[in-house]
């Protein structure tokens, strides 16, 4: 099915986006973002970090810097950067440090990659209304590093595993 909404979205000369999220255990990102209409594709992976194509071990052991993250592939005439932004802060907790529910570790904290002045804008606009709001947000807004797919077995992992869930989406903008 992802395949035939990338190809669809090609074939209409759609010039296709990808953004680079990280906001706790990617199992849950994943599956979230992966919902959203506009969204063609989403892969678990690795970001942010000093270590050339790491494992999961290695990320888990806090070896390399990494956090788990998502790269979302996504058409721009259907869905925004900032209503992709604006979903990641409102699928994990953007308040917690290094930890999303019972994960906890450096692996699990909060980022939100930009790619261009125009995405770093859009994150720090978000962040400073959800800092009106009360919101203690300490999300890291930070320059798009080099992603790495993760290990075949976390790839759509809730999809293959129905009945786990990993986050509590929470309306934070409306």
């Amino acid at each position: 099915m992802q395949d035939e909404k990338m190809q669809d979205a090609k074939a209409a000369g759609g010039g296709l986006k990808k953004a680079v999220f990280a906001g706790g255990c990617f199992w849950g990102v994943e599956h979230l973002f992966s919902q959203a209409p506009g969204v063609l594709d989403v892969v678990s992976g690795y970001s942010g970090g000093h270590l050339h194509n790491p494992s999961y071990e290695q990320v888990c052991n806090a070896q390399t810097g990494h956090a788990e993250a998502v790269e979302v592939t996504y058409d721009p005439a259907a869905i925004s950067y900032e209503q992709l932004a604006r979903l990641f802060f409102e699928l994990h907790d953007p308040t917690q440090l290094n930890r999303q529910g019972f994960d906890f570790g450096p692996q699990y904290r909060s980022m939100l990659f930009y790619g261009n002045e125009d995405e770093q804008a859009v994150a720090l606009e978000l962040v400073a209304k959800l800092k009106t709001k009360g919101y203690d947000v300490v999300t890291k807004i930070v320059p798009a590093t080099v992603f790495y797919p993760a290990e075949e077995y976390h790839q759509d992992y809730l999809k293959k595993h129905p009945g786990h869930a990993c986050h509590l989406p929470t309306k934070r903008f409306d």
